[in-house]
């Protein structure tokens, strides 16, 4: 029993694409929102959490839907297809509108602009604002305009503190009130917004669901380690593409996207089309339903409406394994989430280089993190994940501007391999106790818990780090963390089950 590796790689072109495009969002929309269009820590994390809120409806109704389709591409693939096509056109319509609230900034929006630093000192000179490590404070006590204006966002090649400690504030209160203004802007950049997040949804669970629709059970762990490598690979080419753009430089705060967001579009539909071009969904469908009568694979006891019979034990397991989903990605999109922003105002640091390092220590893990879970089970690499993952975040809270990058690095590359020892393991947990015929609808409840964490984390972290500082971030995330650690204990069903070999087979010690 072997898995079709190449076969795997290319079901995760649909997956890749999806993480090339999330990868994206997630470290550049907050910039915008907050550089260009002003918004607070809390207000930002509402906008970021609406992917999330549309994905509690919207991934588990087109997870059914694609179970009963029966398209001549198959049931999953028109969704990607279509999905696809319209959120890469819609996202680099979404930096047309961006550009057209940085022309609202005007001066203000050009960093160390003389004339854009008056401007910003003359309207927020007599508010109170606040520091990214949470110290309030009044322009006008602290300097003159003369004073302001000569602060620079680089001395001697390093970023300056004060610049990101009282410019960088101040110039978000001053976009705030552009915005509230003027807010047309704003009203068109979240329609194009919803649309292209709804575009998302449409595939999402569809492409997730591939692969269980053409592995076997046993296989399913190893199956998802590729295409969650797949991802990750589409997650580091983005990261690779922000410090080559420089995204996360002070003097890039403001700078127009339409150029990266038009190469990740490009990238998006290379990937469909390698993914349309190698993959014929309904002969792999149908290699896997026979590859299972060979081994005697039960898929369940139907209950009449073509849904798998769970018994009472296992109805307990999923709703725990659901629940620990809900906690770990509660803790782990908290920073994702709000890292590029964390990253640059308490750190001093490269936002892409910390998140790249990350995620290729993911991709580093992923495979051998399958074998070794196809070895152990599920549960027992899962629990060992959660454990390094709150020790990784526990540890960066204690992180500020000047501490080691190089520790820095190795607590991000140690959060990448915890991510992908629970990633790989997590979701073949929930699918193990589905039947082929509603792989859809329980990639549907993995989808609901963990975006119903995503839709909360980004508005209650940010609360906690503009009431609180932003130094609340990683305690935060490592506290639901441990609290995932708990409710996995509870789970015992969903792992690994050894298939009895036929035949000559059963002769052969290997896989």
């Amino acid at each position: 029993m072997k898995l079709n590796y190449k076969r795997t790689l290319c079901v995760g072109f649909a997956f890749f694409l999806i993480m090339v495009f999330w990868q994206a969002y997630d470290t550049i929309i907050p910039k915008i929102l907050t550089d260009k269009f002003g918004m607070s820590q809390t207000a930002s994390g509402f906008v970021m959490a609406l992917d999330n809120l549309l994905g509690l409806f919207l991934l588990p109704l087109f997870g059914a839907i694609s179970d009963r389709c029966s398209a001549r591409l198959g049931k999953r693939t028109p969704f990607i297809l279509v999905g696809t096509v319209v959120a890469a056109v819609l996202f680099v319509c979404l930096s047309f509108v961006d550009g057209a609230q940085l022309a609202k900034l005007a001066d203000a929006g050009v960093i160390d602009s003389e004339q854009g630093l008056a401007t910003i000192y003359e309207a927020q000179k007599d508010a109170e604002l606040m520091t990214p490590e949470g110290d309030r404070f009044v322009l006008s006590e602290l300097y003159t305009e003369e004073e302001f204006t000569a602060i620079r966002s680089a001395m001697d090649g390093e970023e300056n503190p004060a610049y990101t400690n009282y410019v960088v504030p101040a110039r978000q209160a001053y976009a705030w009130s552009v915005t509230k203004g003027a807010p047309g802007t704003l009203v068109v950049f979240m329609v194009i917004l919803l649309l292209v997040l709804v575009a998302m949804a449409i595939f999402r669970s569809p492409a997730v669901a591939l692969m269980p629709d053409v592995t076997i059970k046993p296989l399913r762990s190893k199956a998802n380690a590729v295409i969650n490598l797949m991802g990750s690979a589409g997650g580091i080419l983005v990261l690779i593409l922000g410090l080559v753009f420089a995204t996360s430089s002070t003097q890039n705060a403001m700078m127009r996207y339409t150029v990266f967001f038009s190469v990740i579009a490009f990238i998006m539909l290379a990937a469909l089309c390698i993914f349309m071009l190698t993959v014929r969904e309904p002969k792999f469908a149908l290699d896997m339903q026979r590859e299972s009568k060979r081994y005697g694979i039960d898929e369940g006891e139907d209950d009449g409406s073509g849904s798998r019979a769970l018994s009472k034990p296992e109805r307990k397991s999923l709703i725990f394994i659901l629940l620990s989903v809900m906690l770990w990605y509660m803790g782990y999109n908290a920073v994702t989430s709000k890292y590029s922003v964390y990253a640059g105002q308490v750190l001093g640091l490269d936002y892409n280089l910390t998140l790249m390092i990350a995620q290729a220590a993911a991709i580093v893990a992923y495979l051998p993190v399958g074998v070794i879970s196809s070895k152990i089970g599920r549960k027992k690499a899962i629990l060992a994940g959660v454990v390094m993952l709150a020790l990784a975040f526990g540890c960066a809270s204690l992180m500020r501007r000047g501490s080691s990058v190089l520790v820095m690095d190795a607590l991000f590359a140690l959060a990448g391999v915890a991510w992908a020892t629970i990633n790989v393991n997590s979701f073949p947990m929930v699918v193990e106790m589905s039947r082929g015929s509603d792989i859809g609808r329980y990639t549907g409840f993995y989808y609901t818990a963990s975006m119903a964490a995503q839709t909360a984390t980004p508005m209650i972290s940010g609360f906690f780090m503009d009431h609180l500082g932003m130094t609340t971030l990683f305690p935060y995330a490592a506290a639901f963390v441990l609290l995932a650690l708990v409710t996995m204990l509870m789970v015992h069903h969903g792992d690994n089950k050894p298939i009895a070999k036929k035949g000559l087979e059963a002769f052969n010690v290997e896989d």
